[in-house]
């Protein structure tokens, strides 16, 4: 998909995550609207999925361990065509499916997630059973910066580098911020590059909302011959909503009547572009 068709795409999932939230009345509006760059440029540029067939043996695996900023995968996997979009009318109600979290009973999830620190050790894992079957598929996990004060984070970065992981790519949506506040002031993270780089792994700074180079960097992976992948991808909570940009609340905030009228406005633009 054309770059202008990407970004056109990711204002649609925008305002469709704002939608579902604000009829919800629940959810992580500021996460999904920070990585909705970033799970656009995937799911529509890059990974090798198949709605028709999800279970599909070579398909590309895809782990979101941030698994609270669900909605904006849950939008794009129903806009694929893994489940029906009326069923998105459903999030977060009871006897739904489509719960606050990653759910595998939901066509195209993997896993469920959301207990955060887990996903890289998932990805690590999947990527390690391709390499002994001798499959071409490749791992993603997109994780939160929060995130990374999890043990078990680096214990699977060691794993990955040990057993040259190429086959797997991990994803930082370093927003700077977390539920309760700046992320340096909770759990001091820089040099965070550094410290990846000093795991085994090549590392790749990125704007996280530049879809052009997401697209560029993402599928040009592996990176480096027998080690594991990690782009830093430095964006903005609340991306794309004047008063949500930058500001912890958004963390999980629902909008009021009015906000939501307001966050629609802002998102909604030309639409002129045609989706190929």
């Amino acid at each position: 998909m054309k770059t202008e068709c990407l970004q056109a795409k990711a204002k649609q999932i925008r305002k469709d995550v704002v939608e579902i939230i604000y009829h919800a009345k629940a959810g992580h509006i500021g996460s999904s609207l920070s990585n909705t760059d970033i799970m656009t440029t995937l799911y529509y540029g890059v990974l090798n999925v198949d709605p028709r067939n999800p279970v599909l043996e070579d398909r590309d695996r895809f782990i979101l361990s941030k698994g609270h900023a669900v909605e904006s995968y849950y939008v794009i996997l129903a806009d694929k065509g893994f489940f029906p979009k009326e069923e998105l009318k459903t999030f977060s109600q009871f006897g739904s499916r489509l719960i606050g979290h990653p759910n595998n009973k939901v066509p195209g999830v993997e896993m469920n997630t959301g207990a955060l620190g887990h996903g890289l050790s998932i990805a690590v894992g999947m990527a390690l059973a391709a390499k002994k079957d001798r499959k071409s598929y490749r791992v993603f996990t997109l994780m939160g910066d929060g995130e990374q004060a999890e043990g078990s984070v680096w214990e699977a970065a060691m794993a990955a580098a040990h057993y040259q992981l190429d086959n797997l790519v991990a994803i930082i949506d370093r927003n700077k911020l977390q539920i309760t506040g700046k992320t340096e002031a909770v759990m001091r993270l820089e040099p965070l590059e550094e410290k990846w780089k000093s795991f085994g792994w090549e590392v790749i700074p990125v704007d996280g909302h530049d879809i052009e180079t997401l697209q560029q960097v993402l599928s040009a992976t592996p990176a480096a011959n027998n080690k594991p992948t990690l782009i830093m991808a430095y964006t903005i909570k609340g991306k794309g909503i004047s008063f949500m940009e930058n500001v912890p609340h958004w963390h999980h905030g629902v909008p009021t009547a009015e906000e939501y009228q307001q966050a629609m406005v802002e998102l909604s633009g030309d639409g002129g572009h045609k989706h190929e």
